[in-house]
């Protein structure tokens, strides 16, 4: 099982991180508002997929995830390549 740590920006402009084994599966709980992720219930809808990196197991998968969730707004945009 392959794991994804993944950025998507919100209706409101705002990132959200997380992983999953199917991106495609997860895209679209978050888009009906399915399964954890209350971030996409208070109004926010999914807008992009800004970003996709593989990990090799959940624990990298979930240690990557938390690395992402500390950076600045600043460098997400630089991870996801794009200017702040």
């Amino acid at each position: 099982m392959s794991w994804t740590v993944y950025i998507i920006e919100a209706s409101d402009g705002s990132l959200y991180t997380g992983i999953t084994t199917d991106m495609e599966r997860r895209w679209q709980e978050h888009a009906v508002g399915l399964r954890g992720a209350k971030f996409f219930c208070a109004g926010r809808r999914p807008q992009r997929l800004c970003y996709q990196e593989a990990a090799v197991d959940r624990s990298a998968a979930t240690r990557r995830e938390l690395a992402i969730k500390r950076l600045s707004r600043t460098q997400k945009l630089s991870l996801i390549g794009r200017c702040p």
